[in-house]
């Protein structure tokens, strides 16, 4: 076997090793739209081979939303015995409820090659940040203190205290916008959510994703070449 050849064959097995789904971590402080560009991506957008990963909860449902669908609404007994049995690829207490990720939705889908879109909030991007996953990361900016507080307002989910605390606790997560890949200013849906779009179409036209359909045109090439010559 000529070291060309070898090289080959080092060069597949590297990209089959690494040809798998991309996480795309979406964040923002409450309030801040997450949600709905996701769903319009997912929905109006229509990204193929793009699923999300419905969370754990221990806060209440709001006023529409579906078990398996928004959340998996569970008890906090039920949240802790599957943080003790290791079952979350990430998990945090943000304003006083508990939220967490399952650990083999994301692995086996993006092992097979699909990608899966996560919607947490910051301390939750923070954590897969620390698990040196193939993630992209993407925080979503209110335009202003105004129209985040209006949307709380307008979704007339939260208590005035429950409203309180998010507010006081959006500019500390607003600092934490450096810490991602890309920063999306949520102004606008249509525009936000275009952009999210091209964030994921840009991701998987990185090297590393397409090495393998690469080398398969280069051995192609080769082929044809031989034949020719």
């Amino acid at each position: 076997m000529s070291s060309r050849v070898k090289e080959l064959e080092t060069s597949r097995t590297v990209s089959q090793a690494t040809s798998r789904g991309t996480l795309f971590v979406v964040s923002s402080p409450s309030g801040g739209g997450k949600g709905t560009i996701i769903r319009h991506v997912l929905q109006v957008v229509a990204v193929e081979n793009l699923s999300y990963s419905v969370s754990y909860t221990t806060r209440a449902p709001r006023q529409g939303e579906v078990d398996g669908r928004e959340y998996f609404f569970v008890n906090r007994e039920t949240f802790e015995e599957m943080v003790a049995a290791g079952e979350f690829l990430e998990w945090a207490c943000v304003h006083g409820n508990l939220y967490g990720t399952a650990k083999n939705q994301v692995i086996e889908e993006t092992n097979a090659g699909s990608d899966i879109i996560l919607e947490v909030d910051v301390q939750g991007a923070a954590s897969v940040r620390q698990l040196l996953m193939d993630s992209v990361s993407i925080f979503i900016l209110p335009p202003s203190y105004e129209v985040l507080k209006q949307r709380l307002i307008a979704r007339g989910t939260d208590s005035p205290e429950e409203l309180a605390v998010r507010l006081r606790n959006a500019p500390d997560e607003l600092k934490q916008y450096s810490a991602f890949d890309y920063v999306i200013i949520n102004d606008e849906v249509e525009r936000a959510s275009a952009q999210l779009a091209s964030i994921i179409y840009a991701a998987r036209a990185r090297c590393m994703r397409q090495e393998s359909l690469v080398l398969e045109v280069i051995e192609k090439f080769k082929s044809n070449s031989i034949i020719e010559s």
